[in-house]
Formats: structure tokens, sequence, C-alpha cells
């Protein structure tokens, strides 16, 4: 098993503090880049609510190795049902992002269409094309990457 996932746990438990500590610049961010339709009106209220969960339910066990959710520190596999093909995105926090990289921001307009979906779950992405079909195929933890990058940045 891969060492890394054994951080996942405190992972999680600094995401809450970070966001915790930046909550007026990321609702700013969130207020700036989400249209007024599509505005959720408790959007970080929920997603911390979710994480919490996420820790309450694996509290009794080291580390977290199933991710049945979109999390920020988590890859996702999109499978695009007309294409038959597979994309994968690591969601993160706004500086962290590399679209080249496929690293996107949980406040992006993919990002927050990705955040809490369920493995399995189909959904309708709102791109500026249009709309596109995919399929939630798999979820993984890669947030000990994000925090290699920061800390590669950092230096």
């Amino acid at each position: 098993m891969n060492h890394s996932v054994y951080l996942s746990k405190e992972y999680f438990v600094q995401q809450l503090v970070y966001i915790d500590e930046n909550i007026k610049e990321l609702i700013n961010l969130y207020l700036s880049s989400t249209p007024i339709h599509d505005r959720l009106k408790h959007f970080f209220n929920i997603y911390l609510l979710e994480v919490e969960e996420l820790l309450r339910s694996n509290k009794h066990k080291s580390s977290i190795t199933f991710f049945p959710k979109v999390y920020i520190g988590t890859k996702v596999t999109v499978w695009y049902d007309e294409e038959h093909e597979t994309e994968d995105y690591v969601i993160c926090f706004p500086e962290q992002i590399d679209p080249d990289g496929g690293y996107i921001s949980f406040l992006s307009p993919v990002g927050r269409q990705l955040l809490l979906k369920e493995i399995g779950e189909s959904l309708s992405l709102k791109v500026p094309t249009g709309e596109i079909s995919v399929t939630i195929k798999d979820i993984s933890y890669v947030g000990h990457l994000l925090d290699a990058g920061k800390q590669t940045k950092e230096a």
C-alpha cells in the first residue's frame, strides 16, 4: 500500500483548518468565479460537513483508503459518454492549479460541478460549448502530490 495514503486523514484535517482560516478569500473567489444562477448559498458549509463526515466515518482507521465522493485532494476519472474516453482531473485549491497537468481548482466551473459527486454518478457537465454527459468512474487520494507541489513552489 502506498505510504502517502496514510497521510490522507491529516490532509483532510489540514484542509478544514485551511478553509476556516481563509474563508473570506475563498468566498470572494467563489462569488467572483460562479455565475449567480449556479451559486449555492451554503457551498462551503456543505463541503465542510462532507469532509467532517468522511473523517468521522474513518475515525477508527489509520487512513482513508476509499473515497466515495470527489473532494479537494482527490483525482477523479471522468468517462465522457459520447466520446467513450476517460480523463483524469485532480481537484485542488486555486493556488495549486496546473490545467496542462489536469489540476483544476474546486472553484473552477468543472471543479465545482465534480465536487462531492459519487463513483458511478452520471451528470451533464456544463462547459462553454454546451453540455457533456459524463460518468464518475473512479476517485482516489492524491493530496500528497499537492503537498509536494506546494513545497516545490515554496523552495
